[in-house]
């Protein structure tokens, strides 16, 4: 990995450049599932779990740029916390009442983790936190990942896409954990859009099988 990263070090703003622009406008995918909560006109079918998730995500890794310098890392989350905000405005506005409870529950449980995970950084040992905070944030990742796997063809290819910027990115910084961070993201992206290939949408469907005669 040292070889790469001396080879992509004159690149090195150029690469973190196109990671930022390439997260940022995946941010804005959750724009395409408020529509379709908007067309539909409620929740139902619908989880506000991938926005929190976001939320925290974003949260987190500010504070994980924060520890490597990373001033790009910091500003692209700050967008990404700023809209992640606003998909969770628009999903409970469109929450019908009984559900809104649930929703805030959800948004208990993720400030709390939240804020668990930020003061604990706070006390950890500094030569450890590094390390167990970037095991926190790669389980997270995982996590997140998984909970959209529903999600369009276009939206898990530009996933993977963001997860390739990053893991260059990564190597430039020497930073292990954005590494083992994307190169597990990027291996989950390829399962998924593996399957669009496999089970294409337009694939022939069987056909039905005859109903039986009655006696």
């Amino acid at each position: 990995m040292e070889s790469i990263a001396v080879a992509l070090q004159p690149y090195k703003d150029t690469v973190g450049l196109t990671a930022a622009i390439v997260t940022v406008v995946q941010f804005f995918s959750g724009v395409l599932a408020l529509n379709a909560i908007r067309r539909q006109g409620n929740t139902r079918g619908f989880s506000a779990l991938p926005f929190l998730g976001g939320t925290v995500f974003c949260l987190l890794n500010i504070q994980f740029g924060q520890m490597l310098r990373d001033d790009g890392m910091i500003r692209v989350n700050f967008i990404g916390l700023a809209l992640n905000l606003l998909y969770v405005c628009g999903f409970y506005l469109y929450t019908d009442g009984p559900a809104k409870t649930a929703v805030w529950g959800q948004i208990g449980l993720a400030g709390a983790l939240t804020a668990g995970v930020l003061s604990y950084v706070q006390y950890e040992d500094p030569q450890l936190v590094e390390f167990r905070f970037g095991l926190i944030l790669t389980g997270l990742l995982w996590t997140l990942k998984k909970s959209t796997e529903g999600l369009p063809f276009p939206i898990i290819f530009l996933g993977a896409v963001v997860s390739f910027a990053w893991l260059l990115y990564g190597i430039i910084l020497r930073s292990n954990f954005l590494v083992v961070q994307n190169l597990m993201a990027l291996a989950l992206s390829a399962v998924q859009l593996s399957l669009f290939i496999i089970f294409p949408s337009g694939a022939a469907k069987p056909p039905p099988t005859p109903a039986k005669k009655r006696n």
